[in-house]
Order: structure tokens, then C-alpha cells, then sequence
């Protein structure tokens, strides 16, 4: 197997292990692609996001990201800050789960408020600066020798954990259209509200005290 192609594949094997854990944006993107609305939006727009914290992990961002401790806290109260409001969106919105359903609930929320949603739970979490900036950005350094076609082997590694962010979030977002049938009912999409807003509540903790 071409170094390109083998480094490329352990890029995509990097990076998919580091995004399949269910998490705030994970779970969004879920409920977006149950809800069937701005599911291409949000996609491209996690998707996108990924690809630049790679890009920058691998092109040197992680040491700074590794010396500016303090930036770190800032991004990780932020960011249980607002996972504790959205938790409290999905109470409120559990609470009343006869205004929930496939074609109400998410499908209430502008195309803006959607994505705005989507870059906070992704650019507000501190994990992403430290997992895919930082370890994937170290990771990809002991890459670097196995470069082909005039490109340095870091970045096939980049490619192949870019090409895993891609495939995932598509197939978390449409592929979430196989459950809605499931969720026709309000009251099931009450339970995922709780569910939701469990996750958000939990990540939180976790940012809180670790």
C-alpha cells in the first residue's frame, strides 16, 4: 500500500475515533437530522469547522494551544455556560411535549439561530483545542517522513482525518432520517429532549470539574 494512502488511512482512523463519542455536538447534529431541517447546513458547517481545527493542529496551532492554558479555561467556562442553557432549552421544551414533533420543535428555529447553535457546541468546547488541534496535530508530526508526491506526510494524515469529520457528520445528520419514523410521536421526542439536555448537563460537569 502507497505511504500516502496508508497515512491517509490512519488519519481517518484518528479522527473518527476521536469524533464518534457522543457529545453536545454530536447530539445536536442528531436532532437536527431527526428534525429533518437545515441538516446540510449544520453538516457543512461542523464539517468545515473540523477541517480548519485539523488544518491548524497540524500546521503548528497545537504548541500554542498547549502553552495558552488560560485561553483554554476562558473556552471551557464559556462552554459550560452554554451548555447549561441549552440543557435548560431542552427541559423547557420537554416540558411541553405537545409542541414537539418532526415538523415543530427544531424545525421552529431560523436557519441562523440553527447554525449559531451549531459553532457555539463546537467552538466553545474545550476538548476540540485539545484533542483535534493538540493530539491530532502531534499525532500527524510523527507523519511527517512519510510524505509522498511532493506532500509533506503530515498532511495525508491531515486528509484522511478531515475525510473521517466529513463521513460522519453526513451520515449522522441524514442518516438520522431512518429513525424518525420512531419518533412520530411527541412524546418520544420529549424523551429525546430529556436525553439531550442530560448529555449537555453531563459534558458540563465534566468541564466544571475536570
Amino acid at each position: 500500500m502507497p505511504a500516502a494512502l496508508t497515512t491517509s488511512l490512519a488519519g481517518f482512523l484518528t479522527g473518527g475515533s476521536l469524533i464518534v463519542a457522543i457529545g453536545a455536538q454530536n447530539a445536536f447534529v442528531l436532532r437536527q437530522g431527526l428534525a429533518r431541517h437545515h441538516v446540510g447546513a449544520v453538516v457543512l458547517l461542523c464539517a468545515l469547522s473540523d477541517a480548519v481545527l485539523i488544518v491548524a493542529g497540524v500546521g503548528g496551532l497545537g504548541a500554542v494551544v498547549d502553552r495558552a492554558g488560560w485561553l483554554v479555561d476562558v473556552v471551557r467556562w464559556l462552554g459550560v455556560a452554554f451548555l447549561l442553557w441549552y440543557a435548560a432549552g431542552s427541559l423547557r421544551r420537554a416540558l411541553r411535549p405537545g409542541a414537539l414533533g418532526a415538523e415543530t420543535g427544531a424545525r421552529a428555529e431560523s436557519r441562523r439561530s440553527v447554525l449559531a447553535r451549531a459553532a457555539a457546541l463546537t467552538w466553545l468546547n474545550p476538548h476540540v483545542y485539545l484533542d483535534t488541534v493538540l493530539l491530532v496535530g502531534s499525532i500527524a508530526a510523527t507523519y511527517s517522513a512519510a510524505g509522498a508526491a511532493g506532500l509533506d506526510g503530515r498532511w495525508w494524515f491531515a486528509i484522511g482525518a478531515v475525510a473521517a469529520s466529513v463521513a460522519w457528520f453526513t451520515g449522522l445528520g441524514y442518516g438520522a432520517r431512518a429513525l424518525a419514523p420512531a419518533l412520530a410521536r411527541p412524546r418520544a421526542w420529549q424523551v429525546l429532549e430529556i436525553v439531550i439536555a442530560a448529555t449537555m448537563i453531563a459534558i458540563a460537569v465534566k468541564l466544571a470539574t475536570g
